[in-house]
């Protein structure tokens, strides 16, 4: 990881950028950054001076984009644009998906083709590096004409209006100013427009997603493959030869984990010559299954990273005489993804609830239920119903937000990508998918003790003990939810992973 990042001038990753956002990497404007900053800005005066028609600089917006506005306006409508914009609804998007809007948006404009003052970018990193946080409603953005509503409430703060989140509390934007002795910014013209175009709603979720997903494909593969030992499935279908003949990246990268995971199993070998000729497919299919979602995971995990490098506003502006009015900030380039992401994320979750099922079921010398003493006890009946009840909660979410366009501006922007409501959608389906894994992972966990005194891989052998760290095994009943929430927890925060991923030496 580089010491620094520079703004406008290093490419950002996913991986940077939540540096930056968790404050574990300092982003900096370098001398060549400020110099295109400041030369942009420079272009924006002489369209101002000269008084060539420029939309969003001397004109109004959207379908407004025919009514001229004076010089002596074009200040005062940078300021209103804020304002009328800020039509946000519902309750506040987290605080770390808020400052990587800031950072994506400082990454975009630092570029110099958006004709801002290096004033209101400076403002916009002192509310990054200083943790002022501007509170943004999760709802009202179509996510075409950019992130109007949530980026508008995201900068309210630079003009003293709006609200923040600063020192664990929410605040008035006005008063936190106040504490620091400082004074609202002044934007200059074309300000306001460029601040509310761009992709930064959308794409901050994808920046989560990509991360939050990454992490259920592993955590998916680690648990499936306990779950195979518990069920004594065979590792043959995992063999490279294989998924040699049909060759997708997902699928190639889940077989080898799983073959990382199984190699050197008592368990494993113990039942060689069973009899048995092919596992379900819950089991049998993960590189498949598994391997199909970590496709999608590396296209939007791609086309993520283009549009944290890209500029999306509106109009670009090359010179005081080339300005190109375009579509730059239309969300469906990261629309399409998300959504496709998300069918991925709830098949994950679907094969993991088959997978539960199995467990109970009985079969191939475990317990009904997974418990010994059942009939006074339910065993882990009811989890599985939790599962079931989350994967269909999923699948519902399924549909498309991109497939659908209402059009907006009295039909100037008649085409919109509905991205912001993809992005929202995919990180519930997350959230309903680590509840699902975890409570997998806890059936796995009871499943595999029944084979003892054999032993697992030293991988999953490693895996187990470490949720027993926290959870131990059931005797019989008890209040599951809290267990739950206790694995789920480990799979939220990365330490399920982390910790396994330490054990084996690197990310396998």
């Amino acid at each position: 990881m580089v010491s620094q990042f520079r703004y406008g001038i290093d490419k950002l990753s996913v991986s940077t950028a939540l540096e930056i956002a968790n404050g574990n990497l300092k982003a900096v404007l370098c001398p060549e950054a400020v110099s295109k900053i400041n030369h942009s800005a420079e272009q924006v005066k002489e369209i101002v001076e000269g008084g060539r028609t420029v939309y969003g600089v001397n004109t109004g917006f959207g379908i407004l984009a025919n009514t001229g506005i004076s010089k002596e306006d074009t200040a005062t409508l940078q300021y209103k644009i804020l304002q009328s914009h800020s039509v946000g609804v519902g309750d506040a998007i987290a605080v770390e998906v808020a400052r990587l809007m800031l950072i994506t948006k400082v990454q975009a404009l630092a570029q110099g083709f958006s004709g801002v003052q290096l004033s209101t970018i400076e403002r916009i990193i002192w509310h990054i590096e200083n943790h002022v946080t501007p509170v943004v409603p999760k709802k009202g953005s179509v996510g075409a004409s950019g992130d109007l509503a949530p980026l508008s409430h995201l900068f309210l703060p630079l003009i003293g209006l709006g609200e923040v989140f600063y020192q664990g509390k929410k605040m008035q934007t006005a008063e936190v100013l106040k504490s620091f002795q400082m004074n609202p910014v002044q934007l200059g013209a074309k300000e306001g427009l460029a601040l509310i175009n761009g992709t930064q709603f959308i794409l901050s979720f994808a920046v989560k997603a990509v991360q939050r997903m990454q992490n259920c494909l592993d955590v998916a593969d680690i648990i499936g493959a306990m779950s195979l030992e518990a069920l004594t499935g065979t590792k043959a279908p995992f063999d490279e030869r294989l998924h040699e003949l049909r060759p997708y990246e997902g699928n190639k990268t889940v077989a080898r984990r799983l073959r990382m995971l199984l190699q050197d199993s008592e368990i494993m070998q113990s039942h060689v010559d069973c009899g048995r000729v092919q596992d379900p497919y819950s089991l049998r299919c993960m590189p498949q299954v598994h391997g199909a979602s970590r496709n999608a995971w590396l296209h939007l995990n791609e086309l993520t990273e283009i549009e944290l490098n890209a500029v999306t506003d509106n109009p670009i502006i090359l010179s005081a005489n080339d300005t190109i009015s375009g579509g730059n900030f239309h969300g469906q380039p990261l629309a399409l993804p998300l959504d496709y992401a998300c069918f991925a994320a709830a098949e994950l979750g679907n094969i993991s609830d088959r997978r539960c099922y199995l467990l109970l079921e009985g079969k191939w010398g475990l317990p009904v239920l997974l418990m010994k003493n059942v009939g006074l006890n339910s065993g882990f009946m009811i989890p599985q119903y939790t599962t079931a009840a989350l994967v269909t909660e999923n699948k519902t979410l399924c549909f498309p937000a991109s497939a659908d366009s209402i059009p907006t501006s009295l039909g100037q922007e008649d085409h919109v990508s509905m991205g912001s409501i993809s992005g929202r959608k995919l990180n519930k389906v997350l959230d309903n998918l680590e509840y699902i894994l975890a409570i997998e992972l806890l059936s796995a966990c009871q499943a595999i003790e029944f084979r003892r005194p054999l032993k697992s891989s030293k991988i999953l052998e490693f895996a187990h003990s470490y949720v027993r760290d926290f959870v131990s095994f059931a005797e019989e009943d008890r209040i599951f939810a809290e267990d739950i929430n206790l694995v789920a927890n480990l799979i939220k925060d990365f330490s399920f992973v982390n910790k396994v991923n330490e054990f084996v030496g690197s990310d396998f």
